[in-house]
């Protein structure tokens, strides 16, 4: 969607087997809109890099959520439905679950916004700017996961080396600490030493 700064990105599921494969390999970034207690697509907004979910603003939320009721065949007729969204972490998928079927690992993670009715004028909006596709969710997935493996391997090399280099500053400091007070020992002379290099030796 262009209209906000940074613009987001909404995808949905075709079907539930769609649906399925966005549950299984969803992002740590995305957001899961579903409209509550009825059948509808699953929608899903992908935060932006250091973005949270408190971060999202209404506009979208409000998007996202029409964009679900638009796509349900029961929640599409009836007003002042709600919307329920959650981070895909939150969502939790058991074995005998149906395809597409999924619950939540915290109810407590999980927030609603009540729409009124279709505003068409949002849902013919997104329509617009809709591209149908299928990408590979796992493929992309498992990419996104490398370059995240290999941005912690450069965040730790990063670190070993900001280590080593001071552990290399602290051990020149000591050596140069130990080296002045050797030398500042050497030199000192008592006030014994003194008179005694000063007085002159008579039989």
């Amino acid at each position: 969607m262009d209209f906000v700064d940074p613009p987001v990105r909404l995808f949905m599921g075709n079907d539930k087997y769609e649906n399925e494969d966005l549950i299984k390999w969803g992002w740590e970034e995305d957001v899961w809109f579903h409209v509550d207690k009825v059948s509808s697509a699953h929608v899903y907004l992908r935060l932006n890099p250091g973005q949270t979910i408190d971060d999202i603003p209404m506009a979208v939320i409000e998007d996202a959520a029409q964009l679900c009721k638009a796509n349900s065949i029961q929640g599409n007729k009836m007003n002042n439905v709600d919307v329920v969204y959650t981070q895909w972490s939150n969502l939790r998928k058991t074995p005998g679950m149906d395809v597409g079927q999924v619950g939540f690992h915290s109810e407590k993670e999980v927030r609603k916004i009540r729409l009124e009715k279709r505003i068409n004028e949002i849902v013919n909006r997104l329509n617009k700017t809709k591209v149908e596709s299928h990408p590979n969710f796992r493929q992309e997935r498992e990419e996104r996961d490398r370059q995240e493996r290999n941005l912690a391997k450069k965040e730790l090399k990063e670190k070993q080396q900001k280590e080593k280099e001071e552990l290399e500053r602290r051990k020149k400091e000591q050596e140069l600490r130990n080296y002045t007070s050797l030398f500042s020992s050497a030199s000192m002379k008592t006030n014994k030493d003194a008179a005694d290099e000063d007085s002159d030796d008579f039989m």
